[in-house]
Order: structure tokens, then C-alpha cells, then sequence
């Protein structure tokens, strides 16, 4: 297990908590040990496809898209990640065989939001150039969507902050963070903070509940 100090333990555990049996996200684990964890975890994807009546040979061709799309090093980060937003967002257009027409593989389905597999794991050990764990990632119908870096209340959210900016960085796993929408930083005082990827220290938000 993590050796993360037993007040970053207690407030990773109200986190968990709150996503598991207030919003319903199913917690897939905690992943420190865990191998080839990916922001593309084919399987849930897969799954969740298939679920939707994709046909195995769409699937297969909308996966090598989507992976090829994500796994594009020769662009920058911003450039990659909004492509990959295109193809959340938009869909992922495949010919399933030479002369027919293409169709649409959505990896997300936006009008039935209920319908999606939203899910929860920690403590995600992520290899690169040098390993990063992210204290906990939330995927949508398998795909990391965002990360959330945890401080107790005695350490500033801006630790959090800059931590996720190292990971991003092409020395730790930058590769992970192109699916990544929402970046997050927070502790018990505090509260939380958000933005985008490649976004500076100072440009993060205050999360607001609306009322």
C-alpha cells in the first residue's frame, strides 16, 4: 500500500467516499501495484462498446483510431489534447469495410449521461520517464478524464498544483495527461481547484457549488 501520512489517507478516503456513494462512480481500486495502467483502459472501453451494440469490427477500428489520435508524440500536449476532445466530443468516424459508408463510434454518450461508466481508482501508478502516481484518476467508459492531487490541510493546494504540472512534463508522464480534461488540486481548508491542462499555477479556479 501507498505511504502517504494518515491525514492525506483520511482525506483521500472522504474523496472516494463522496464519488462512490453520493455520485455513484465505481471504484476500480487502488492501482499503485497494479500494471500497465493506461489512460485508455481498453477493457472498460471495450466493454461499454460493446454494450452499446458497436459491432466487434467497429470497435476495433474506432480503438486503433482513438489510441493512435492519444498516442501521438509528435504534437504538443494542448495540440493532441484537443484533438482528443474532438473525438470525445464528436465521435470517432470509421468505414467499416472499403465502399460502405462511414459510421460514427461514440465513446461518449451525451445525450443519456446516466449511460456512461463513470469510475474511480487511486493512487495510479503511471510509467514514464520517471513514475508518477496520481492520488486519484476518474474515467468515463474507461477513458482518464481527470486527476485530482490531495494535500492535507496543513499543505497549500499549491503543492497539489504544481505537482500536476511536473506530471505533465516530458521527463515524468505528459503522455497521460491527453486525455485529462479536468486537472485538480485540494485539501480540506482550502477546497478545490481546476483547469485544463498546460494551464499556470495562477490561472487555476476555485471550484464553486452552485446554490
Amino acid at each position: 500500500m501507498s505511504k502517504i501520512g494518515k491525514k492525506e489517507r483520511e482525506t483521500q478516503n472522504r474523496v472516494i467516499a463522496l464519488f462512490r456513494d453520493e455520485m455513484k462512480y465505481r471504484y476500480l481500486g487502488h492501482w499503485e501495484s497494479r500494471e500497465e495502467n493506461s489512460n485508455i483502459e481498453e477493457d472498460i472501453l471495450s466493454a461499454y462498446l460493446i454494450r452499446k451494440k458497436y459491432s466487434p469490427d467497429l470497435i476495433g477500428k474506432a480503438l486503433y483510431e482513438f489510441g493512435k489520435t492519444v498516442n501521438d508524440q509528435s504534437k504538443s500536449l494542448y495540440d493532441v489534447n484537443k484533438e482528443v476532445y474532438s473525438l470525445l466530443r464528436y465521435g470517432v468516424t470509421v468505414q467499416p469495410e472499403i465502399g460502405q459508408n462511414k459510421e460514427t463510434v461514440w465513446l461518449i454518450d451525451w445525450q443519456n449521461p446516466l449511460e456512461n461508466d463513470f469510475a474511480i481508482a487511486e493512487e495510479v501508478t503511471i510509467n514514464g520517464i520517471h513514475k508518477k502516481r496520481p492520488d486519484i484518476v476518474l474515467y468515463i467508459n474507461g477513458i482518464a478524464l481527470g486527476v485530482l492531487e490531495l494535500k492535507r490541510s496543513t499543505v497549500s493546494i499549491s503543492e497539489g498544483i504544481r505537482q500536476n504540472l511536473d506530471n505533465q512534463k516530458h521527463i515524468f508522464i505528459k503522455p497521460f495527461f491527453s486525455t485529462i480534461q479536468y486537472v485538480m488540486a485540494g485539501n480540506d481548508i482550502e477546497g478545490l481547484t481546476h483547469a485544463a491542462i498546460d494551464t499556470k499555477e495562477k490561472y487555476f479556479l476555485k471550484w464553486k457549488e452552485v446554490t
